[in-house]
């Protein structure tokens, strides 16, 4: 897994720690570490020689700032380094809390779309009543057309299928009423394009949801939105858990997302990250990789439904 080791509000530090954890809890786990070598040599100093033998290190001295544009990805910054990596076959995987905007145009430059994706979608699991929901888009399009969330809805719910094992998803889109005609413009005119749209495998559209819907998981298991909209529910279902003191149903909010629609296995962990979600990031891009998620999902969207998790061994990251 390839690491930025300066993305997010409170890198190096906060990526470092988890990093840490991340070694030490998976053992089968090798961590390419992209960032200023004395970071990374103060994470080295900490292991056993053991853990030692299990990392590398990509030198990089120039971070994505969490305000800079998709403009900062033509930059050699530890992302684009990262990025680099795994598209040379350095790396399987990569993790970083850096800058969305940043990330996202990197990821798609480097390792290029997926067929008929023009803008990719960051897709995060909420741990909802009835199931997990998997919600997106949560920042990596801000401001979709209806053909996108329309693509985007086909991207979730093959996500949904091979990933959390859901045969046949309910699919919905978010908006401020259930009724046909709410919504703005673009939930107006992508409604009916779902509803005749050719989702993957036995999945279903449901029509238009609503908020609580996210949270209780009863109408949708994929939930579609703009990046906008989908960013600012994720941020405000993590607030209220954190407000009530306690923890969704199933574990605690998520602060990482797979970024669905390019062309390898990228996680992007949210900017305010703690070590420990650092830690579920790269544990959750392993978990990818190792399943194959990324070829198993654009070969479900292009209608091969073979399950090949069945005829090959769980990949080694």
């Amino acid at each position: 897994m390839a690491v930025d080791l300066l993305g997010g509000d409170d890198a190096p530090d906060v990526v470092v720690d988890g990093a840490l954890r991340a070694l030490r809890t998976d053992p089968d786990l090798h961590l390419l570490l992209v960032g200023p070598t004395l970071v990374a040599g103060a994470l080295i100093d900490a292991l056993d020689s053991a853990q030692r033998a299990r990392t590398t290190v990509r030198p990089a001295d120039t971070a994505a700032d969490m305000t800079d544009g998709p403009r900062v990805a033509s930059t050699e910054t530890t992302v684009r380094a990262a990025v680099a990596a795994v598209r040379a076959g350095h790396a399987d995987a990569l993790v970083s809390a850096g800058a969305t905007g940043a990330t996202v145009t990197a990821a798609a430059l480097g390792l290029g779309r997926w067929p008929q994706v023009r803008r990719p979608a960051l897709a995060a699991v909420l741990p909802a009543v009835s199931g997990p929901v998997v919600l997106l888009d949560v920042g990596g399009s801000l401001e979709p057309n209806p053909t996108t969330l329309a693509r985007h809805a086909v991207l979730g719910a093959a996500y949904a299928t091979v990933t959390h094992g859901v045969p046949a998803p309910r699919v919905g889109l978010l908006s401020v009423g259930t009724e046909s005609g709410k919504g703005d413009r673009a939930r107006r005119l992508a409604d009916p394009m779902l509803s005749t749209a050719g989702l993957p495998g036995d999945a279903r559209y449901v029509g238009l949801v609503e908020g609580y819907d996210v949270c209780l998981g009863t109408r949708a298991d994929v939930v579609v939105t703009d990046g906008f909209t989908g960013n600012v529910l994720l941020k405000a279902v993590e607030g209220a858990f954190a407000m009530a003191g306690g923890s969704p149903p199933g574990g605690g909010a998520p602060r990482a997302a797979a970024l669905l629609g390019v062309a390898g296995t990228v996680v992007v962990c949210h900017g305010a990250a703690r070590a420990e979600d650092i830690t579920s990031g790269i544990a959750l891009a392993a978990h990818l990789w190792r399943q194959d998620a990324t070829d198993q999902v654009t070969a479900l969207i292009a209608g091969d439904r073979t399950d090949r998790t069945t005829d090959t061994e769980v990949r080694t990251s």
